[in-house]
């Protein structure tokens, strides 16, 4: 019998820098911060926590979105792992506007495309790693 699953629970993805990083997300997709580390933690708060690594994890709807620094190389997304991690976004509205956002931000990308099923916008954070934002055709 098949495992029954009908969400991811969490996606973390591994980065160089995690103030860099953390700065992009933050200022990128505004996510509430789910867990983090005080920075006047106790012995007991920072054992407790210990899952973090030294990162961050966001609240991203009804599932979370981890940052930990723990890689020294540059993402490829043609080794083995993670291709790209895709957001849902409202609309061709939405997207339209990421992309003006990413466009005043100085952020690279390719504009909106019509995918057929639906629209993309993709680019990338600070660790090359493939980003995109979907929408359905409505």
């Amino acid at each position: 019998m098949p495992i029954a699953t009908n969400a991811f629970a969490h996606v973390r993805l591994t980065v160089t820098d995690i103030e860099k990083s953390r700065a992009f997300y933050d200022d990128i997709f505004a996510l509430p911060v789910a867990f983090e580390l005080p920075a006047d933690a106790d012995d007991a708060t920072r054992e407790q926590l210990s899952f973090l690594f030294g990162g961050v994890i966001y609240k991203l709807g009804d599932s979370l979105l981890g940052l930990r620094p723990v890689s020294k190389d540059g993402f490829d997304e043609d080794r083995t792992g993670l291709d790209h991690l895709s957001f849902a976004v409202a609309d061709k509205a939405a997207l339209d506007d990421a992309a003006k956002l990413l466009d005043d931000k100085g952020i690279e990308h390719d504009g909106v495309k019509d995918i057929g099923a639906g629209y993309i916008l993709e680019f990338r954070d600070p660790d090359n790693i493939a980003l995109e934002l979907f929408s359905p055709k409505a």
